[in-house]
């Protein structure tokens, strides 16, 4: 038997495996237990001086930045591409949200990126 400690949606399971046969290995779960404190999120990166617009642009999905196709003071179109990001290798367009002026661009190609990271934003 092996024993695991589990965390589903927050809860955490302490599970016992019985290893047996092909297809027979029950599964015995215990009461859940309360869920460790989540570790602290680190520090926001400061946002750039003065320079930075009001409508962030974010990224959709974790990848590396492969294109920047704005700069900043170009006017953008709603659904103008800004950047492209390469994920699974794809190509994925960032676009602009709304119509606005280029304020700043805060990634350059090569950067690995996060999803929800401001890559760009608008004025």
């Amino acid at each position: 038997m092996k024993n695991y400690t589990i965390t589903v949606n927050g809860t955490v399971y302490d599970v016992t495996v019985e290893e047996g046969g092909a297809g027979s290995a029950p599964i015995r779960a215990a009461a859940p237990k309360a869920a460790p404190a989540a570790p602290a999120a680190p520090a926001a990166a400061p946002a750039p001086a003065g320079d930075a617009g009001s409508i962030e642009v974010t990224a959709s999905v974790p990848g590396k930045v492969f294109k920047v196709e704005a700069s900043v003071g170009q006017a953008v179109k709603a659904g103008d591409p800004i950047i492209i990001l390469e994920a699974m290798k794809m190509e994925i367009p960032v676009v602009a949200p709304e119509d606005g002026t280029i304020a700043s661009i805060d990634v350059s190609v090569g950067d690995a990126v996060e999803s929800g990271d401001v890559l760009a934003t608008l004025n």
